[in-house]
């Protein structure tokens, strides 16, 4: 529009400016913060109606005045939450609609919303709608505490949400927004009253919509994963001493570091998208393995390591060939695991590595994903990171060898085993570890699926943490019970000597785990001589110490029964150091005089289940979540332009 040039123009123009200049000070939130107590009361009214026109207009004909109605509810609402936040004593519902037509306001804008999620309308208005939705959601700390949101619980949005997901146009730019949503009201009052929201994402059996849920998911990771692969190679095609220097106790300390932590926070609404899917909804399972093709990146502060990087040159083999391997959800997030659990030093790392490991025990505790991470004809090329450590050589990165997902997701758990053994223990995160690895092998003991998998690199790992927790008993017992994972970790060995006959893939495969248990005996020992030295004591972990000693039976049978025999035999010889096979004859020779005890239980383990004993760690997840969200959603940059071009497109 052109304004012609006249006397008295100038004034107009100002009076404009003036009220484009209110406009934007009330979107800054300038206005309704420097309200006093005393005045919020007497400017209640205003509020109100100001609520009340921004509703009646979106049923208005022109589009125009829609979004800016949209728009301005958005800066409302978001404006008088945080009034209401500072200010105690202003209930949000009395102050922002009035209890008076609370209802009836309320239902007529989530009217709105649906119709305009639902209907022909353009990207600009349904992206608005979804951010006025995640302002009400995210409006207090806990979200559990929203009042608001128990209107959004009556009139339910999980259909036209689900639809979104169904088309890969809207999926492509509003999956992101969708997906948080649904997330966040699936957490309200979880475990203090029927919430719907719950209800019909656990019944969902739509494939279109699980597969679109699990593709927003899988586009954000694989993203983070991309860019972390190409920072990794350019530092690998640096100097050694570069790469030792920036590599080694440096991950997430540098600025760099610091911005892959904020990026990896950003993505915990995922993790939490996929534990709720995975822990409701069991057709969900099946979009797990399902080979993704949609490479399409949802419009989200997670979709890149680094905004204002330029973008890395593609060219680089190595990641070209890494990025065209075939993957899913499932190859996405072990190696986006990989990544994360090299940062549990920090309280925000330790928690999202908790986060990935309870959806690893879901995964492992259902029947369908351990068949399909089971199935041979199932073979994925997965990259897993390894965190730089001092003790061995950072070579150029292989791409690994095409195997089942059990092996890939068993080399992970290795390696975190192997890599977290450090001065602040991370208690928790290796019960987690231990139990995942132990559900695992009781589906394929219960089962009888044998997997070409190097057990030994898993018989080591439990001999050198158990090793590692006699070396520091006296620091560790100060603050933990080393004794209850001491126990889960001779069980798994249990496990194997009890049952391996039903999973391990050759004879041969259990002269190695005696081989290994005859050859690390001195672990055993010191861990029965620590086991004794407190369970003959009055401390706390007496009964935890008896009951570490009495799951040593049969390995230490085992040790008593080999040594005398192999000392015997290299007697015999004249050998004072023999090979590895020489032993492995002698044990062949010896088994049948060798008597073990069976043990009971050492297949079953206790199911996972949310409460109560993860209550408390969800609650705060979630409150990070809104926290973040709340400081991310961006409703006032309106592009004239682009909404007359979607409107003139849909008209």
């Amino acid at each position: 529009m052109t304004t012609r040039k006249r006397s008295g123009s100038g004034s107009k123009r100002q009076l404009k400016e003036k009220v484009v200049q209110i406009y934007e000070s009330f979107f800054k939130e300038n206005e309704i913060q420097k309200i006093t107590p005393d005045q919020l009361g007497a400017v209640k009214e205003n509020i109100n109606e100001l609520f009340s026109q921004c509703v009646e207009t979106l049923g208005h004909e022109h589009n125009i005045r829609i979004m800016y109605a949209m728009q301005t509810l958005c800066g409302l609402v978001h404006a008088t939450y945080r009034k209401t936040t500072a200010e105690s004593g202003f209930d949000i519902i009395n102050l922002l609609v009035g209890f008076k037509n609370a209802e009836q306001k309320m239902q007529k804008l989530l009217d709105h919303c649906h119709n305009f999620l639902t209907g022909e309308y353009p990207d600009s208005l349904k992206g608005l709608c979804l951010k006025l939705l995640l302002v009400f959601v995210t409006g207090t700390e806990n979200v559990s505490q929203n009042t608001l949101v128990e209107y959004i619980m009556i009139t339910s949005m999980f259909e036209c949400l689900m639809q979104l997901l169904c088309d890969t146009p809207t999926r492509q730019k509003h999956g992101h927004d969708v997906v948080l949503l649904l997330t966040l009201l699936v957490n309200y009052r979880k475990h203090e009253a029927a919430n719907p929201y719950i209800v019909k994402l656990s019944i969902l059996d739509d494939e279109l919509a699980l597969n679109g849920y699990g593709q927003v998911i899988t586009a954000s990771l694989t993203e983070f994963c991309r860019q972390f692969t190409l920072q990794q190679s350019e530092l690998q095609n640096a100097s050694w001493l570069s790469s030792l220097t920036n590599m080694v106790g440096n991950m997430f300390i540098s600025e760099e570091g610091a911005f892959r932590t904020q990026q990896i926070r950003a993505n915990n609404a995922l993790l939490l998208a996929l534990y709720e899917a995975i822990h409701l909804n069991r057709n969900f399972i099946t979009t797990l393995a399902q080979t993704q093709t949609d490479t399409s990146l949802p419009p989200s502060p997670s979709n890149t390591l680094n905004a204002g990087m330029t973008p890395a040159d593609v060219s680089n083999m190595y990641v070209a060939e890494l990025m065209a391997q075939p993957s899913n959800l499932l190859v996405t997030f072990f190696q986006y695991c990989s990544i994360v659990m090299q940062d549990t030093k920090t309280e925000g790392g330790s928690n999202t590595v908790k986060l990935c490991f309870l959806i690893l025990s879901c995964i492992a505790e259902d029947q369908y994903a351990n068949s399909l991470m089971h199935d041979i004809s199932l073979t994925f090329k997965v990259h897993l990171h390894r965190m730089p450590m001092r003790h061995r050589k950072i070579t150029a990165d292989k791409l690994a060898l095409s195997q089942p997902l059990a092996s890939t997701l068993l080399d992970l758990l290795v390696e975190f085993i192997m890599s977290h053994m450090m001065k602040k223990f991370p208690m928790e995160l290796y019960v987690l570890c231990i139990g995942v690895i132990h559900r695992v092998l009781c589906y394929q003991k219960r089962c009888r699926i044998r997997i070409n998998y190097q057990w030994k690199d898993l018989w080591t790992a439990l001999i050198t943490l158990l090793r590692f927790l006699v070396q520091n008993e006296t620091n560790l017992t100060k603050k933990m019970n080393i004794f209850d994972l001491s126990i889960q970790v001779v069980n798994i060995l249990n496990l194997f000597i009890t049952y391996g006959d039903t999973f391990l893939p050759t004879p041969g495969s259990y002269d190695e785990l005696y081989y290994e248990l005859i050859r690390m005996h001195q672990v055993f020992d010191n861990v029965y001589t620590m086991g004794l030295r407190y369970s003959t004591g009055d401390g706390e972990f007496k009964d935890y110490a008896q009951k570490l000693n009495n799951t040593l039976i049969n390995i230490r049978a085992i040790i008593k029964h080999f040594s005398p025999k192999i000392e015997q035999w290299l007697t015999s010889q004249g050998l004072s150091t023999p090979s590895e096979d020489q032993i492995l004859e002698v044990v062949r020779k010896n088994y049948d005089s060798l008597t073990l005890k069976l043990q009971d239980s050492l297949d079953q383990y206790e199911r996972y289940s949310e409460k109560p004993k993860h209550t408390q760690f969800f609650t705060g997840m979630v409150r990070n979540v809104v926290s973040d969200t709340r400081q991310t959603i961006d409703f006032t940059s309106i592009d004239l332009q682009v909404i007359l071009q979607d409107f003139s497109s849909i008209s």
